[in-house]
């Protein structure tokens, strides 16, 4: 069985990382080895991918979804690689991003907005889209895949893994810290409402320093939902609505600069374009 587009383009992702750590120095930070070895491993499973038949069933649906398995590990990639929390040079990346922002909106958005609009209505429901997600980008291709579309759910993680990548690499060059580090927490009933609670959770226990430019949580959702669109309509229709709420609700929580928002929604369009044209130029 020969490599899929989304093989390629996950090997190809971490051969650039691989380079970036030779270039950096493999001993130069404890967890590099390690990476390196997990990059490895991925290339030895991409090479048993291509041993497959068409009869081994488990191992034709473990290729199918395995990109699936891959966000955490890749997510967690971009801590180790960019500086710790607080990094001097990651907040400097931040000046320039408020700059921009402050020309093209006026001012910092995701500081002033949830503070001169505070309602916890607004703050409880879109805490909760900001939420969505996780079960847009994790459901939106395995329900596609069982429903027995396994192209369309190809397709579908094709797409995100193109809007992941690019996020991805522009978080290793350029690491943005974002709001939800450069700037105090809200307070009140509006971070005190349970979903709000529920979000911060998540990203004490799990969120990566540096990657805030482009929202990658955006444009993610963007290319999944189109994609999902294309595969299963209803589906897709359900997650239009919650995906747009997650739109506005990384700048209105303070989870991401409002130009973060804006380049993630670019970055999840052009995508889902990508994946489109590849997989139509690519033989069956």
């Amino acid at each position: 069985m020969a490599l899929r587009p989304v093989d390629r383009l996950l090997a190809g992702y971490l051969g650039f990382v691989t380079v970036v750590i030779a270039i950096r120095g493999p001993l130069s930070h404890p967890a590099y080895p390690w990476l390196l070895a997990m990059h490895g491993l991925f290339g030895i499973f991409l090479y048993l991918t291509t041993r497959l038949r068409d009869s081994d069933r488990v191992g034709r649906a473990l290729h199918d979804l395995y990109p699936l398995v891959m966000l955490l590990p890749l997510y967690t990639e971009i801590g180790l690689l960019n500086p710790p929390v607080g990094d001097p040079g990651v907040l400097g990346h931040d000046a320039v991003i408020q700059q921009i922002e402050a020309l093209v909106f006026g001012g910092q958005i995701s500081y002033t907005w949830i503070r001169t609009a505070p309602s916890v209505f607004w703050s409880g429901l879109l805490h909760l889209a900001y939420f969505s997600y996780y079960p847009i980008v994790l459901f939106g291709p395995l329900l596609v895949w069982m429903r027995g579309n396994r192209a369309g759910a190809r397709t579908i993680l094709l797409s995100t893994m193109v809007a992941f990548t690019i996020c991805y690499g522009w978080f290793v060059l350029y690491p943005v810290a974002g709001p939800n580090y450069a700037f105090p927490h809200p307070v009140g009933p509006v971070r005190e409402v349970w979903s709000a609670q529920l979000v911060y959770r998540l990203l004490i226990s799990g969120s990566s320093f540096g990657a805030a430019f482009p929202s990658s949580h955006v444009a993610a959702t963007t290319a999944a939902t189109l994609a999902v669109h294309d595969a299963w309509r209803g589906l897709g229709r359900s997650f239009l609505i919650p995906a747009a709420l997650l739109t506005v609700a990384t700048v209105y929580c303070q989870m991401h600069y409002g130009i973060d928002a804006a380049a993630g929604l670019v970055t999840g369009v052009l995508a889902w374009v990508v994946a489109r044209r590849i997989v139509r130029s690519t033989p069956a």
